[in-house]
């Protein structure tokens, strides 16, 4: 674990610590901040910020 901040939990219904794993999906890669964040206390996962994503666009044809 990394950065300690504290942030309110949806589930423990108060301000708590939050710690910052270790990122393993490679939001670092590039030098950006991992978003995700676990309560100490509960575990509760939290993903602060914005990440990009690729995503895959569907495309619809009208029949």
């Amino acid at each position: 674990m990394s950065d300690l901040q504290t942030l309110p939990c949806p589930t423990c219904g108060e301000d708590t610590d939050f710690e910052q794993p270790t990122c393993v999906d490679g939001h670092t890669a590039d030098g950006s901040a991992c978003p995700d964040w676990a309560c100490t206390d509960c575990g509760t996962a939290l993903v602060i910020g914005w990440s990009a994503t690729p995503r895959t666009e569907i495309g619809h044809r009208a029949a």
